[in-house]
């Protein structure tokens, strides 16, 4: 029987990243090191802040920021190229018992990366990891490989009222 398996938090509801943070406080709380690899973000939320607080998680923003506004560039493939290696070394050492890759199917769906390169860094993790990979769009190659896969769908969100991201609820 498997050691650890591969969670998916996609879809387009609010609640993937938060769901996974609170993974990360229950793993804590049970002893486990938790490594939390947030890839696009690289504004400080609220969120990070635990690392400063709590031992046992470590937190690093490594992408280049947010699409909103403009299209993905080398540099952006670069970063996020970057960050996948180091977090398929995190994934092989077994340092940490939970692994968090925050937005990776964001990555995914703007072509940083493939999926092909996750499932390749995924396969080669220590056997005693369990990994959590969140964001809207998850490939159906993601979907196939995770063990569990949870779909966050938005059926009605205070946004569309025009109600902008609180300070301490949504970031």
């Amino acid at each position: 029987m498997k050691e650890s398996f591969v969670h998916v938090y996609t879809g387009n509801g609010k609640g993937k990243s938060t769901a996974a943070f609170g993974l990360a406080l229950r793993a804590l709380f049970a002893g486990k090191k938790v490594y939390i690899a947030q890839f696009i973000k690289d504004m400080k939320y609220h969120e990070t802040g635990i690392e400063t607080v709590m031992d046992g998680i470590k937190i690093e923003q490594l992408g280049a920021g947010c699409f909103i506004d403009r299209k993905p560039d080398e540099h952006d493939r670069e970063v996020a190229t970057a960050a996948l290696q180091k977090c398929g070394k995190i994934l092989e050492s077994g340092k940490f018992d939970v692994v968090i890759l925050d937005e990776i199917t964001i990555a995914l769906y703007f072509k940083l990366f493939s999926s092909k390169d996750v499932i390749k860094i995924l396969q080669s993790r220590n056997p005693k990891v369990e990994v959590v990979l969140t964001g809207r769009y998850a490939p159906q190659e993601l979907i196939d490989y995770a063990d569990l896969v949870t779909e966050m769908r938005e059926v009605k969100h205070y946004y569309t009222q025009g109600v902008l991201s609180r300070d301490g609820i949504d970031v």
